[in-house]
């Protein structure tokens, strides 16, 4: 068991979003607002020179309530345009970069989230950069822009190889360990600030399942809800020192699912009052650690089976109150299926007028901004209560710019990330079953997978001197080859089926991982990894704690 870290941590940071793909449109020409080039250019130079000093000796100190006058000054010089557009998050398709300048300068977007899609193959940092800092350049009137990205770890990682290569969160929760939780999380953060987002849509606070659970799973830290808790509750204080924003996802609870809300609206078999000690756990410890958004997740919830909580006031309603929270709530991907996708703007006003503060990635984004603006005109939506809603995020977003002053001003005492993503994976190796030691090869011989990933892992074990051919120790990358030990690079009960004498789970497969399973082969390892998930044949796992 984690050692509890959910002491009342101040709020920080911006926007968080869900990496969901889906349907983007492109801006809609407007000249309101706009600025000239070499205004923009003047402005992005100014700033630039601006990140070079900070107040803060630690980023985690950047709190939303330091920001609520400038904020509300920001704010009041809104038109109406503007304050629609502050409200939402945008997507765009294809890699072009001047696509997302023009949609927030053109319709005011708060932000935008960069997915896989938007990115070149195989992307660079300098590439990645470059797209950040054009986006950065395109400023509202004094509101910071929000650039997001879906970036928890493991399979859910859209930056590819211009990013560290991180775990799935079940893979940190694998090394019940606190602090090394919380050191990985800020090394992820930093590299994010780096790279120029303000924004990570992580950590993921579902309670998984298990095997039945199929669009959650390994996202989740487990399949314990006070487990679950601590480790989310270590990830928000981790991204909090990265300079991120973190985001508390899916609220209420998306792990005890069988249907994935990408393509239809899964529903809940109970209520959110009956989740108070269970699913909602861990969204809980994400408020007291000061998580500055939580997102609601396109849910049924028995009284409102055909309604997603995205849009269901009372969903909204049971978040602010049973969890007291006052920071800023988002809408998950509102271009996924489980949202009408033909209401031409209409599905933002419903989530708006529900109590979201953002509408991230509508179907079209120039529609939705529209949308808003009719809704304030004929009293749908209240105009004060949308500045209510901009101050708020608004005050996050200039908390987070001042957060990431502080990351960028430099830490000489700052961990290696190489150092720390090996001892992750060191600590995370779990064993599924067998011992906790394995013998010990000088050689293996690569089963059953892929081909890319038995290409990696025989790059792992040749850099740990192991010789790869066809002899020696039978290492199988699927459950259904044969072999003397299958070695998992997915959710444990993949590898269930097995008839491996020993197996092993590395909770993904980037080369960190398949360097600690190269070192368990060779004997210089004991997997020491916490089984996070209890499921049908977990009970095989030994206790290698």
């Amino acid at each position: 068991m984690l050692r509890s870290r959910l002491s009342l941590l101040a709020l920080t940071t911006t926007l968080a979003l869900v990496g969901c793909s889906g349907g983007a449109s492109a801006p809609e020409s407007s000249t309101a607002g706009q600025k000239s080039s070499a205004d923009s250019g003047s402005q992005t130079q100014a700033q630039s020179e601006a990140q070079t000093e900070s107040s803060l000796d630690n980023p985690a100190d950047a709190d939303p309530a330091d920001f609520k006058d400038e904020a509300a000054d920001i704010v009041g010089d809104f038109s109406d345009e503007e304050l629609a557009g502050s409200l939402i998050i945008g997507t765009w398709e294809g890699t072009d970069t001047q696509t997302p300048v023009d949609m927030i300068k053109q319709n005011h977007l708060g932000g935008v989230i960069v997915m896989g899609y938007n990115l070149q193959e195989n992307p660079t940092k300098d590439q990645v950069t470059e797209l950040t800092e054009q986006i950065s350049g395109a400023r509202t009137k004094g509101q910071p822009v929000s650039i997001g990205v879906d970036q928890e770890g493991g399979p859910v990682s859209r930056l590819g190889t211009a990013a560290l290569p991180f775990p799935p969160l079940m893979g940190l929760a694998a090394t019940d360990d606190s602090d090394l939780i919380t050191e990985a999380t800020t090394v992820q953060g930093q590299n994010l600030t780096d790279l120029g987002f303000t924004i990570d849509f992580a950590p993921d606070s579902d309670v998984t399942v298990g095997p039945k659970d199929k669009a959650i799973n390994v996202r989740s830290g487990g399949t314990d809800h006070e487990d679950v808790a601590e480790v989310v509750a270590d990830a928000v204080e981790g991204y909090r020192s990265g300079g991120v924003s973190s985001s508390a996802k899916h609220f209420p609870g998306h792990g005890r699912l069988g249907v994935d809300s990408h393509e239809s609206l899964p529903v809940s078999e109970k209520s959110i009052e009956e989740m108070e000690d269970t699913d909602l756990l861990p969204f809980k410890s994400a408020v007291k650690a000061g998580v500055p958004m939580v997102m609601m997740g396109h849910i049924g919830l028995p009284d409102a089976k055909t309604t997603p909580a995205t849009l269901n006031k009372k969903a909204y309603s049971a978040l602010r109150e049973t969890l007291d929270y006052d920071g800023v709530i988002t809408t998950d991907a509102l271009n996924m299926k489980a949202v009408p996708q033909n209401l031409k703007g209409g599905e933002t006003v419903k989530a708006l007028a529900a109590g979201a503060d953002i509408a991230l990635m509508p179907p079209d984004s120039a529609a939705a901004q529209k949308a808003i603006v009719k809704a304030m005109g004929d009293g749908t939506l209240e105009k004060k209560d949308l500045v209510e809603k901009s101050e708020r995020v608004v005050a996050a977003q200039l908390a987070t710019a001042e957060a990431q002053k502080s990351v960028q001003a430099g830490d000489s005492d700052a961990k290696d990330p190489k150092k720390v993503l090996a001892e992750v994976a060191d600590q995370s190796l779990t064993v599924l079953k067998g011992e906790c030691s394995f013998t010990g090869t000088d050689s293996i011989s690569i089963v059953g997978g892929s081909d890319k990933e038995k290409a990696a892992l025989k790059e792992a074990a040749e850099a740990e001197d192991l010789t790869v051919g066809s002899g020696g120790t039978s290492v199988s990358l699927s459950p259904s080859t044969s072999a003397e030990v299958a070695v998992g690079t997915a959710a444990p009960w993949t590898m269930r089926s097995t008839a491996a004498k020993s197996a092993v789970t590395a909770y993904d497969s980037n080369p960190y991982a398949l360097r600690a399973v190269a070192k368990w082969l060779k004997g210089d390892l004991e997997a020491s990894g916490q089984l996070p998930a209890e499921y049908d044949g977990s009970g095989k796992a030994p206790d290698c704690g």
